[in-house]
């Protein structure tokens, strides 16, 4: 097995996931009903194929139950099968996804890190993955900046950082459709400040961090993985050059030093 391997595997994985979605979603049927059914099909393929293909290696997922087993383990697998569960039980929506991340203790350079990912975004036929991630851009954006938020719950913070740099705001759905929306250039910004959980940003990070994006803590220190607590208070990701001028807006309005 070879890391290439990895890669490949969260990326086919994700979109094999993303084409079953798909298939129910079409079914019709009560919105309530096939969001707990994608919820529930979603994460019972991931969890047989990671099972068949990695039986050695640890799985925290959104659906399943967390055994701690993966505290001790040198290689865990966090899945999101279902990000924007919400939006996929809205026919007319495209805002959800797939996430696959995989976490290793002995990454590259010896440090704990994500070394592989894909966001599966099946309504938009497109998956974004480690294998072949979307570059950072090097030139600064265009004015105004555009930040990405939750369609129903944009914090304070992030309202007072638009304010102070006069960004425009953009609203999407799932985590892994913001992440997306950065990478491929449709915004310059993902902010967040009102918790969630690592099985939300890692696949997203995962493929961020490959294409040399920055993604971090709003205070700019790094993001950790497979942790004991897997809630996560907040994350930025953004362009490279912006990362020094939305930091700073985070520390005044937050008044931090």
């Amino acid at each position: 097995m070879t890391a290439d391997d990895d890669h490949a595997l969260a990326r086919d994985l994700a979109a094999a996931a993303g084409r079953r979605l798909l298939g129910l979603r079409a079914a019709g049927g009560d919105p309530g009903a096939a969001r707990k059914a994608g919820d529930r099909l979603s994460h019972e393929f991931l969890a047989a194929g990671l099972a068949a293909r990695r039986p050695g290696d640890a799985v925290l997922s959104e659906e399943g139950v967390d055994d701690r087993a993966r505290l001790a383990a040198g290689r865990v697998w966090l899945v999101d099968p279902l990000d924007g569960t919400r939006e996929f039980g809205d026919a007319g929506r495209t805002d959800w996804a797939v996430h696959v991340a995989l976490w290793e203790r002995a990454a590259a350079g010896g440090t704990r890190a994500l070394t592989a990912g894909a966001v599966a975004l099946p309504a938009q036929g497109t998956v974004l993955s480690t294998v072949d991630p979307p570059r950072a851009p090097g030139a600064p954006a265009q004015q105004p900046l555009r930040i990405v938020v939750s369609r129903t719950r944009a914090s304070r913070l992030v309202l007072d950082v638009a304010e102070r740099l006069n960004a425009e705001l953009v609203r999407i759905g799932s985590a892994g459709a913001k992440v997306a929306a950065v990478l491929r250039g449709e915004v310059d910004a993902y902010l967040h400040a009102g918790g969630f959980y690592e099985w939300d940003t890692a696949a997203p990070v995962a493929v961020a961090l490959a294409g040399g994006f920055h993604a971090s803590r709003i205070d700019g220190s790094a993001l950790a993985y497979n942790r004991a607590d897997p809630l996560m208070p907040d994350i930025l990701v953004c362009r490279p050059a912006l990362a020094g001028a939305l930091l700073e807006a985070i520390r005044e309005v937050t008044h931090a030093t």
